[in-house]
């Protein structure tokens, strides 16, 4: 065997009588793409195992893709948030392309390519990247998801050039462990979700693969943080590794009674609005005058930051003061589909979205990331003005 591969992590394991070889790669390190095509190239194995998800391998396949993104569905599905996420972290990998010469992920490029090109399965065995991230989040206290949601937006955006610390981290995990190691108070919370449970992931998801008897010869390309665990994890397999896989890719249930805290808030503001007309109508109007001007001028300012449009900013203004009474619609769907409304974004738009994003400028000059952008701020802004407003209400009726 070549002195390239001699020099990578190797481990091997015999599952239900197949032989599967971990090779743990650097996600930023050409010398393992090197390796991962020089044991494939030995023609000792019948399929290759990768740590990709479907939608991460899709991206692998159509880097294009985001440009038949449909932003306003996004936007109503709920998903702004998590697409904003997805791309913070597409922009990271883009700058340390720029930085370094280094394309992370190559290994396991290399190892789709050498796979197609001899005509080998290919199996995916890693957890969607959307799942992981809403069970990262569920595992941190409600309190502090937006606090970490925000920080992980900053950490990624912000900065324009990657650290050699990142990189020597880079060299053990992949893209997203990198990320949420900055945030040392919470690693406990999210070790679970971000490693141990897709350690056990991808081990049931290679069990149930190869359970069948049609591969005999697996060479599993991964992390090489994440080699132990995933060697651990098969010495001693799940009895139902389809269960196993379902168990994890289930989202956790959520909870009803933070989706009450809104309408508990309309009814107070509410209630708020008849005391202060039934002292006396002018009281009552001071307090319709807060709640509009706090709130819609938190909201406007939020599109502000975002450089919305002037007349989304001015449809921020008067649409927060009236979702904020109906939780079912927010003042970011409104901003958004007036943003996107006024300012349509371009083909070229989406096919620059990843080379825009990867500096901070970027996200403002670019339309589709700025119309997340100005969703995200005039929401935050809109929530802080709600529970502004509403403390100033109740010091008005209680002064």
């Amino acid at each position: 065997m070549s002195e390239i591969v001699d020099n990578q992590p190797l481990e091997q394991v015999v599952v239900n009588g197949v032989a599967v070889t971990l090779l743990g790669t650097a996600h930023v390190s050409r010398t393992s793409a090197e390796a991962v095509e020089a044991l494939l190239d030995t023609g000792d194995y019948d399929a290759v195992a990768v740590e990709l998800c479907p939608s991460r391998y899709r991206a692998l396949l159509d880097p294009e893709a985001l440009a038949r993104m449909d932003l306003l569905k996004v936007i109503r599905e709920g998903k702004a948030a998590m697409a904003a996420a997805q791309l913070a972290l597409g922009a990271y990998q883009q700058r340390l392309a720029e930085q370094f010469g280094i394309e992370p992920g190559a290994e396991m490029r290399a190892a789709v390519d050498s796979a197609r090109g001899k005509s080998l399965p290919v199996l995916l065995i890693d957890r969607e990247i959307g799942v992981t991230l809403k069970r990262v989040l569920n595992n941190v206290v409600w309190w502090k998801r937006a606090g970490l949601f925000a920080a992980l937006l900053a950490s990624v955006v912000s900065r324009e050039e990657v650290s050699e610390d990142e990189i020597e981290r880079l060299k053990e995990g992949d893209m997203l462990e990198t990320t949420f190691a900055d945030f040392a108070e919470d690693r406990r919370e999210l070790y679970e979700p971000l490693i141990a449970e897709r350690d056990r992931y991808m081990a049931a998801s290679l069990v149930k693969e190869i359970r069948d008897g049609t591969h005999r010869r697996v060479l599993a390309v991964v992390g090489a943080g994440h080699l132990k665990g995933i060697r651990d994890a098969l010495e001693n397999p799940a009895e139902d590794p389809a269960a196993e896989v379902a168990t994890l890719d289930a989202l956790p249930p959520a909870r009803r009674w933070p989706k009450l805290i809104p309408w508990f808030i309309v009814v107070l503001v509410a209630t708020g609005f008849v005391i202060g007309f039934s002292r006396s109508p002018e009281l009552g109007w001071q307090l319709v005058g807060d709640w509009v001007f706090i709130n819609g001028g938190l909201a406007a300012l939020g599109a502000v930051v975002a450089l919305a449009h002037p007349l989304t900013v001015a449809g921020a203004f008067v649409a927060a003061p009236i979702t904020s009474l109906n939780p079912a619609v927010g003042a970011g769907m409104v901003t958004a589909a007036l943003e996107l409304f006024l300012r349509r974004p371009e083909v070229g738009d989406f096919l620059q979205l990843r080379r825009d994003t990867a500096h901070w400028r970027g996200w403002w000059r670019n339309r589709v990331s700025r119309t997340l952008l100005v969703f995200l701020f005039s929401t935050l802004g809109s929530a802080a003005g709600t529970y502004l407003a509403g403390f100033r209400i109740f010091d008005r009726l209680t002064s």
